[in-house]
């Protein structure tokens, strides 16, 4: 509850200093010189309203989704040896990190992944692929669940969900800003909002939108730095460079990547872009992952 009231307390923040900037740079009155009676404070506060809750909605719904697209089996009553250690070393790990206990499961892929997802640090999911669980080794397995206990303690979920809601807000509120502009000053519409608004607030939602894409994924690549180097402080340096090193082998041989759409940005590994895609990339190529550990 502490991270939630943070990160309210946070969004607000965001909205007065949003406020204060645009009151300093007088957008109000330039629009009202213009013939607009946009009220700009007001449409900021509505679209945080909708920017943030699409996000705090998947956020508290994050354990339910990645259960049911991933078809993750929590481990309850370890069946077998396997399932047992598993959940001995999460728990070790857990203590560790200073965390609860989170659930842990394994999910029915072959290709060897992993993620951990929930909305708070002391009821989290972490889950592992049976691909994982067969092919690498204990070692190896250890420090993967460290990298993903690492997302929990350093709470990435949250911030994670804060930046999509800041920039969804701001993707909204700059596409109405200037559908209505284009509308009121160029197009000259004095009563209501024509058909010029509508389509250049779609059309500006979708380049912005676009663009904004890049900044999250960017915080996104962040992220997975600093659990590496969580999982190397839990389990050991050398086995989470070997398990990047497993899990770099498997990208070339391109086995393929079998975690869902919604769970990809969750995964320890989330395959291999080059070029322009590696802007929208949501985790670092594995190579540049090991070298930072090496140097680290």
């Amino acid at each position: 509850m502490k991270r939630i009231g943070l990160f309210l307390a946070t969004n607000f923040a965001v909205l007065i200093v949003a406020g204060v900037v645009l009151n300093l740079l007088g957008v109000n009155t330039i629009l009202a010189e213009n013939g607009s009676d946009l009220n700009v404070q007001a449409l900021l506060v509505m679209c945080a309203v909708f920017g943030f809750s699409g996000s705090l909605i998947s956020l508290f719904m994050s354990k339910w989704i990645a259960k049911k697209t991933a078809g993750v089996q929590i481990i309850d009553n370890p069946r077998n040896p396997e399932e047992r250690w598993l959940l001995e070393t999460v728990r070790d790990l857990s203590q560790r990190a200073g965390i609860g206990m989170p659930e842990v499961g394994i999910f029915p892929a072959q290709q060897s992944n992993a993620f951990a997802t929930g909305a708070n640090r002391n009821n989290a999911l972490v889950a592992v692929s049976a691909g994982l669980m067969q092919r690498f080794n204990k070692n190896e397995i250890r420090a993967v669940l460290g990298h993903e206990i690492g997302h929990v303690a350093n709470g990435d979920m949250i911030t994670l969900t804060l930046v999509q809601g800041v920039v969804n807000t701001f993707v909204m509120f700059f596409a109405r800003i200037i559908g209505h502009v284009v509308d009121r000053a160029i197009l000259k519409n004095e009563r209501g909002y024509g058909i010029g608004y509508f389509v250049t607030t779609m059309v500006a939602q979708v380049v912005l939108a676009f663009l904004a894409n890049i900044i999250v994924a960017w915080f996104s690549r962040k992220r997975e730095f600093r659990a590496d180097i969580a999982g190397a402080q839990l389990a050991d340096r050398e086995s989470m460079i070997a398990a990047l090193r497993r899990l770099q082998e498997e990208t070339r041989a391109h086995v393929p990547n079998q975690m869902p759409d919604a769970m990809r940005a969750f995964g320890i590994s989330s395959g291999f872009t080059t070029g322009f895609q590696a802007l929208f990339a949501t985790h670092p190529p594995l190579e540049r992952r090991i070298a930072a550990l090496q140097t680290s």
